[in-house]
């Protein structure tokens, strides 16, 4: 039996190196390349074309409203058009997605991998996937709802609250099923994976509130103090300017907080979406010059704060009609 097998095997090595034999090795290599591995090429490269067309689709769709907005009278982008702009970006990630795995099955299927024979180990591998990549799915999942209950769009201006009481704020730049893109007032850019998110502050949506408190010293006549603000409201609001981005008249609410040596009144408005930063700024210029004018000054080692919205629980402000006329 040993010499069987030793002869055996000589006959094997002889075959081997036989003339010929890598020649037709070759071949069959040339053969798979011409057919099957033409095959996976072609489909690759077609993987390729799809995906850069959906994404020259989308960014085509993106400056579409880019350019409807630029050319309307609106100031502001209209929340329909924020929500289109991430309908887009999730739609076209989606896609891309599904192209890959069309691509991929594709491919085994040239390879001759039975797709039924791949059940078993696609369960083991999702079971898997559930405990070591849940967080992927926990980010997909809220990204969803993110995009489905419209809870902020493309150019909003957000705080998000995430995991640990941590707190990211700047402007929506891009939102996809998985993260969401911010960019702070200090040029950074800032991304939060949708499944860390706990509390969302959108501070555009619809309408914004300008807040202004305004120090004064105690003994300053409250009434007069009232009279100049709601004077100064009433200008502000007839501005040809200001009027534009302006819900209503900017009106006092009264005396909000109580020193011994001073005391604050606020003054609030309702703006356009994402505008009531540059409002408060604007308005607080224009008060202390109008308190200036009439001898009233800040309180000293206090300066006017000027914030986007009143506190927990503060009634909205009701019309206020001008007390005096321009000055």
């Amino acid at each position: 039996m040993p010499m069987r097998d030793a002869l055996a095997q000589a006959q094997m090595t002889t075959l081997a190196f036989a003339p010929g034999a890598t020649e037709a090795v070759i071949g069959r290599f040339y053969r798979w390349m011409a057919t099957s591995g033409l095959e996976i090429v072609i489909w690759i490269l077609g993987g390729i074309l799809v995906v850069r067309f959906i994404r020259w689709s989308a960014q085509k769709f993106t400056d579409r409203l880019e350019s409807q907005f630029h050319n309307s009278d609106l100031i502001v982008q209209s929340e329909d058009s924020k929500h289109r702009r991430a309908m887009i970006d999730v739609v076209s990630w989606s896609l891309v997605v599904v192209v890959g795995i069309v691509v991929f099955l594709h491919i085994l299927t040239v390879f001759h991998v039975p797709l039924s024979g791949l059940v078993g180990p696609t369960a083991v591998i999702g079971a898997a996937l559930g405990f070591g990549a849940q967080r992927v799915v926990q980010d997909i999942l809220a990204g969803f709802f993110v995009v489905a209950e419209k809870q902020y769009g493309y150019g909003d201006v957000v705080a998000l609250t995430v995991t640990g009481n941590g707190e990211a704020e700047g402007t929506v730049e891009d939102v996809t099923l998985r993260i969401t893109r911010l960019r702070t007032s200090e040029g950074e850019v800032i991304t939060v994976p949708n499944g860390q998110v706990i509390k969302t502050t959108n501070r555009s949506k619809d309408w914004a509130r300008a807040v202004v408190d305004v120090p004064v010293p105690a003994e300053s006549d409250i009434g007069v103090v009232n009279e100049v603000l709601s004077e100064v409201g009433q200008r502000f609001y007839h501005d040809p300017y200001w009027h534009d981005l302006l819900l209503d008249a900017p009106s006092p609410l009264g005396v909000t907080n109580l020193e011994l040596d001073s005391m604050t009144v606020r003054m609030v408005t309702r703006t356009l979406p994402g505008k009531q930063f540059e409002v408060s700024r604007a308005l607080r210029a224009w008060i202390v010059r109008a308190l200036a004018s009439r001898g009233i000054n800040v309180a000293s080692g206090r300066e006017v704060q000027a914030g986007s919205a009143p506190p927990s629980g503060m009634p909205d402000p009701a019309p206020s009609q001008s007390s005096g006329g321009d000055q």
